[in-house]
């Protein structure tokens, strides 16, 4: 069963990509952007790990539903 909230994550990223014309470098731009203004307000931004630790939870929830990949 899919929750509510991950459905209202798909809903927004599906927005974001519509009002960005589905162009990856436009968004990216606009990502960029947002994230220097709230920056400003004072929020905080998590960095994602350039390279995640093998079996990590950030590498668990990435490949969980890929045929073959095997939890350790």
């Amino acid at each position: 069963m899919i929750d509510e909230i991950l459905l209202e994550v798909i809903a927004v990223k599906e927005a974001l990509a519509e009002q960005s014309n589905y162009d990856i470098r436009r968004l990216a731009k606009e990502v960029r952007q947002s994230e220097i203004e709230t920056a400003l307000q004072g929020w905080h931004h998590v960095q994602t790990p350039a390279t995640p630790l093998p079996f990590s939870a950030f590498q668990v929830t990435r490949f969980a539903k890929r045929p073959g990949f095997i939890k350790q």
